[in-house]
């Protein structure tokens, strides 16, 4: 007896959830990097929150870009 299981369902939702796990990385990466620099120098705590919110909005626009293309290739 052989049984196969019937894959449903759309390849967009496999190719997000695949590009969702780089900037979820790269924004874990770029928080402890953060976290670390102000721990050194907590007087550039400033200067250095201007480049992660800037580097955060990078980042999560890369997710975007691929929610966007999973719809778009439907």
């Amino acid at each position: 007896m052989l049984l196969q299981a019937a894959v449903d369902g759309q390849l967009g939702t496999i190719g997000y959830g695949l590009a969702a796990i780089g900037p979820g990385i790269g924004i874990g990466i770029l928080f402890a990097a953060y976290i670390q620099a102000s721990a050194r120098q907590p007087e550039s705590a400033g200067f250095n929150r201007t480049w992660l919110i800037f580097g955060f909005a990078v980042v999560e626009a890369l997710a975007l870009f691929g929610l966007v293309l999973a719809f778009a290739l439907q």
